[in-house]
């Protein structure tokens, strides 16, 4: 790290510690060669996700998008925030972890039915009905014999 006083190149790490509330860690440093003290920030760099939607556009990823649709399918479904959120962070995570740039929309979709399948049934059969645009009775009874089956 440069020093801003002198620029030399090296210092030495006086004290290190989390700055509250967030990812970052604030450390305090000395310049070895004119001694004068500065402080750092250190925060964690994350790659950029992009959402490919069905029709081929793209669009940055949203963790609220994810939430919003987590929220509609639990409505009034014993699920609590807490889970929902849970299940956000989850995705999110995995998504990170892929090192992916870019990702399809349907791979999120599946992700979130995967989860609300083992989480609530009807929360299920909500995001599902909508996600793979159930266009009549026979194709929404479908995924609930299969529903049925697999329990």
């Amino acid at each position: 790290m440069k020093c801003p006083y002198c620029g030399f190149a090296e210092s030495k790490v006086i004290d290190s510690r989390p700055v509250e509330e967030s990812s970052s860690i604030r450390r305090r440093r000395e310049c070895l060669k004119c001694n004068k003290r500065f402080t750092t920030y250190e925060t964690l760099e994350t790659i950029s996700l992009v959402v490919i939607k069905r029709d081929q556009s793209r669009q940055p990823y949203d963790r609220n998008k994810v939430l919003g649709g987590l929220m509609r399918a639990c409505e009034k479904r014993p699920v609590s925030l807490v889970q929902m959120e849970a299940v956000a962070d989850d995705i999110e995570s995995e998504l990170y972890q892929s090192m992916l740039r870019e990702v399809e929309s349907n791979t999120i979709g599946e992700k979130i039915m995967e989860r609300l399948r083992k989480l609530d049934e009807v929360a299920y059969v909500r995001f599902a009905s909508v996600y793979k645009r159930f266009n009549d009775i026979e194709t929404f009874m479908d995924e609930l014999n299969e529903l049925k089956k697999n329990k």
